[in-house]
């Protein structure tokens, strides 16, 4: 009996390891997409997202296609600097974040900015999927 305690408890445990790090790919994954500005990537798996941005209203949920042009047009008149995971974490069983780092310069000029990047994912059937992503400075 108590062997299958504990055998248990380390299969729960691996599990939700597992479950991490394929948060935290798909952090990595999203944190090389918006470094590239590739919006098409960075939305892949994403049906419904909502966005927000700063100084605009908060979208509705957008389809891929309007989500990526979205961020496109917010990424054009920008250069990357860098762009960094600062976490990514399961919450809750099934919902998960992940905190992003940006720093860039504005098309133009010298000066480098940052911002912070939320992004909010679902497990879903075939793994993490973005419903949300919010820009903050």
């Amino acid at each position: 009996m108590r062997f299958g305690l504990i055998l248990l408890l380390a299969l729960i445990g691996a599990r939700v390891e597992g479950q991490d790090r394929d948060l935290e790919r798909e952090a990595d994954r999203a944190r090389r997409a918006w470094f590239d500005h590739d919006a098409s990537a960075l939305v892949a798996n994403a049906p419904r997202l909502v966005i927000r941005l700063p100084g605009a209203d908060p979208s509705g949920a957008l389809g891929q296609a309007q989500a990526a042009a979205l961020l496109r047009d917010f990424l054009a008149p920008s250069q990357e600097v860098e762009t960094a995971v600062r976490s990514a974490e399961e919450v809750e069983p099934g919902r998960g974040y992940v905190e992003l780092q940006r720093r860039y310069k504005v098309a133009g000029t010298q000066e480098v900015r940052s911002q912070t990047l939320l992004l909010a994912y679902r497990r879903g059937s075939v793994g993490w999927v973005l419903v949300e992503l919010r820009v903050t400075t």
